[in-house]
Formats: structure tokens, C-alpha cells, sequence
């Protein structure tokens, strides 16, 4: 459950990132709040470094897969949670990506719409099966 928490603490800290235009160092201030281990703290910033480090690439795949959609008007939660486990699937070899898609689908159940988890759902197991995505993976 611990790890469940460092996701949810890292979405935050990206969606500060995104929306409120806060910097890295302010949005870690979420940390301060959670009673997080030192691992699980550890593993929240690495997402959200992660995650910031590669938005370009996964907000491509986004677009690709979300045709009908354009990036910039789908929701901020789902576009932040889609990026996080983005990231969690392709760069995090401890993380099976059944996991991290339910992990995803779990977080836009409670910060997303009513149909936030079928439509996260949809993209990223349509972008965990394409083979492209996962060539130059570091799992």
C-alpha cells in the first residue's frame, strides 16, 4: 500500500507541476505532509523526475493514441496519471506494466471523472502493446 500512497503524492507533485506552474523544488513540499518511508519518498521523486524528463515522448504517444483527442484539452488528471505510469512502464524494470496500469486506473478513479478509468485504461494498454514503445526499453 505504500507504494500506492508515493504514486498518489508523485501525481500530485506532477499535477502542481502542470497545472499550478509550480516548480520541482515547491510541488516536493507535498512530501513533507505524507508519512512516507524513506524508499517510498525516494520512489515518488523519481517518478516525478522521470516522468517530467520524458513528458515530450509520452504526451507524443498520448496524442497518437488519443486521436480524437486533442493533448491539450483531455483532462489534466489523466493526462498526468497517463505520463506517470508512461514512465512506471517503460523505464522502471521492478514495475509490471499490468501495474502500473492498474495503479493508474486506480488514481483517476479518485482524482479523475466518472469515465477518467476506462478511457486511461484504453490508452495505455493500447501504448503498453505496441511494440515501438517498448524497443530501447530498460526493462
Amino acid at each position: 500500500m505504500s507504494r500506492r500512497l508515493a504514486r498518489e503524492k508523485a501525481f500530485q507533485m506532477l499535477f502542481q507541476i502542470d497545472v499550478g506552474r509550480n516548480s520541482l523544488d515547491m510541488a516536493k513540499q507535498t512530501l513533507q505532509e505524507a508519512d512516507l518511508s524513506p524508499a517510498d519518498e525516494s520512489f515518488a521523486i523519481k517518478l516525478v523526475e522521470g516522468t517530467c524528463k520524458n513528458i515530450k515522448e509520452f504526451d507524443n504517444l498520448i496524442k497518437k493514441y488519443s486521436s480524437q483527442w486533442d493533448i491539450e484539452r483531455l483532462a489534466s488528471v489523466d493526462k498526468n496519471v497517463m505520463r506517470m505510469a508512461l514512465f512506471e512502464i517503460k523505464y522502471l524494470p521492478d514495475v509490471p506494466s499490468n501495474v502500473a496500469i492498474n495503479e493508474a486506473i486506480e488514481l483517476v478513479k479518485v482524482f479523475g471523472s466518472e469515465d477518467s478509468g476506462k478511457f486511461v485504461n484504453g490508452i495505455l494498454d493500447s501504448i503498453q502493446r505496441d511494440s515501438q514503445f517498448l524497443e530501447g526499453q530498460e526493462k
